[in-house]
């Protein structure tokens, strides 16, 4: 399972919660970093979370790859954020 995934589910966010968290990851990923922040994750959880992402960014695409999302819309999002 994806370590991102798996703290996730550490913390009892349900499936449902996590997919809805990778969609809006894949249309606006401002919008999720401030969802993620909204979840109750205690604040040693939620930095060693955006430590695995800042160090590993691959994670997020195995992620959405796992939850059969759409890693274009991702990379598309990234690209806008640049601008």
């Amino acid at each position: 399972m994806n370590p991102i995934i798996a703290i996730l589910k550490e913390h009892n966010i349900s499936d449902e919660t996590i997919h809805q968290l990778f969609q809006t990851l894949t249309e606006n990923p401002l919008m999720a970093m401030n969802s993620i922040s909204q979840l109750g994750i205690p604040a040693e959880k939620l930095q060693q979370l955006m430590g695995l992402v800042m160090q590993n960014p691959a994670l997020i695409k195995e992620a959405v790859e796992e939850l059969g999302l759409d890693f274009a819309k991702v990379e598309a999002a990234k690209a806008q954020l640049q601008k």
